[in-house]
C-alpha cells in the first residue's frame, strides 16, 4: 500500500451508538492498522483516563514512531505501541497518530462517561 492510498483511506469509528468517519494518517502504524482492519472490524474496550481521553489495549502491537505532540478532540493515537487512545479533550505527550475524526459533532457525547466499546472498520 502506498502513502497516497493511505492518505485517501478512511475508517469508520463506531462508539456510543454513533458512527464517525476518520481519516487515517500517512505512517507505518496507520498502514499496519489498515492491514489489520482489512481482516475485519476491531473492537477495543476503552476506559476514561485523565478526564480528556479514553484508552484501551489493542491486544497486539503496531509499529510506533512516537513524537511529542498535542492531541486534540477526535484524534485517535497509539500509545506505547499497543494502546489505542481516543481523545475528547487535549493532551501533549509522545504518541503515534493513527487517525482523526472528521466531524466532531456528538463525539464527546458518544464516548460518554466510564467504559465504552469502540469499533474500527475500513470505510
Amino acid at each position: 500500500m502506498s502513502g497516497n492510498e493511505i492518505e485517501a483511506r478512511e475508517v469508520e469509528v463506531q462508539v456510543g451508538g454513533r458512527t464517525f468517519a476518520a481519516a487515517l494518517e500517512d505512517n507505518s502504524a496507520a498502514e499496519a492498522l489498515a492491514e489489520r482492519l482489512a481482516e475485519g472490524p476491531l473492537i477495543v474496550l476503552l476506559s476514561d483516563y485523565g478526564g480528556f481521553e479514553k484508552v484501551g489495549a489493542l491486544g497486539f502491537a503496531l509499529p510506533s514512531d512516537d513524537v511529542r505532540t498535542t492531541a486534540r478532540p477526535g484524534d485517535i493515537v497509539l500509545y506505547q505501541g499497543d494502546q489505542l487512545v481516543a481523545f475528547y479533550g487535549s493532551n501533549t505527550w509522545p504518541y503515534t497518530r493513527l487517525a482523526s475524526v472528521k466531524d466532531l459533532d456528538g463525539w464527546a457525547e458518544a464516548l460518554g462517561a466510564g467504559g465504552v466499546e469502540l469499533t474500527l472498520s475500513l470505510a
